[in-house]
């Protein structure tokens, strides 16, 4: 594990509501600056809420959220992309008609104004992700896992100091899912920090420094993959009451 500095994002009391439903309840923690901090949880936790919250894609009902100590709930996506957050989706969705180059180049115009500049930065952005020979291709008509890496870049290529992914193994083989987890720690080693939603335990648990882990809207779990994964509440989350207290 690489040597971590301050917190660099704070969440405090996180609340969200979507009418009778109460989806996020009253969730804080923080990540370091330089950890991998992996954010599990079953289906319908409330994992991507909470991260739609972080990323200014869902007003907060209640709480905060503090990125290098300012307070950036209520800003959106667009402006908390300029503080230094970019983020990936669970969907990979590339603009249609347009090639992998360019398509990284739209991410990376946020701070490269000039069309040479963003160039040269996605050009740097696809060599890192080993997609340089596919740099014309339109990407639609890239592969499932190839149009993931290519998000990637393009959020890679905003420059943030803080990387949000959701769930980026999903329908990824074995080898791809291998591959991803060798990017994510070579975007830490670019000094890039990273939250990773998750709800593949196995990949998260090899990958993060620390994890989180959520059920039915609440942190249940926080601490050190390994005594994470055998916390009873989070094998009862996951697997039932027949697995609590046992390992796995």
């Amino acid at each position: 594990m690489s040597t971590l500095g301050n917190a660099m994002l704070e969440v405090q009391g996180l609340q969200k509501r979507f009418g009778g439903v109460h989806a996020v309840r009253d969730v804080s923690f923080s990540l370091r600056q330089g950890e991998i901090l992996g954010l599990l949880g079953p289906n319908g936790a409330g994992k991507t809420t909470a991260f739609n919250l972080i990323a200014g894609f869902h007003p907060l009902d209640e709480g905060q959220v503090r990125f290098e100590g300012r307070n950036i709930a209520g800003m959106n996506p667009n402006q908390i992309c300029h503080a230094g957050i970019a983020r990936t989706f669970q969907i990979s969705r590339p603009f249609g008609g347009l090639t992998a180059l360019e398509n990284v180049m739209v991410g990376a115009f946020a701070r490269h104004p000039t069309r040479s500049k963003a160039r040269a930065e996605a050009e740097r952005m696809l060599d890192f992700l080993g997609m340089s020979s596919r740099a014309d291709h339109d990407a639609g008509d890239l592969t499932a896992f190839d149009k993931r890496k290519l998000e990637l870049g393009r959020a890679l290529a905003t420059g943030p100091r803080l990387l949000l992914m959701d769930e980026v193994v999903a329908g990824a083989t074995p080898s791809e899912a291998g591959e991803m987890v060798r990017l994510v720690h070579k975007v830490r080693e670019q000094g890039i920090s990273v939250l990773i939603v998750e709800h593949v335990m196995k990949v998260i648990m090899g990958l993060s420094d620390r994890v989180i882990v959520m059920d039915q809207g609440t942190l249940i779990a926080n601490g050190k993959p390994a005594d994470v994964v055998n916390d009873p509440r989070v094998l009862t989350a996951y697997f039932g009451e027949g697995y609590a207290g046992n390992d796995i």
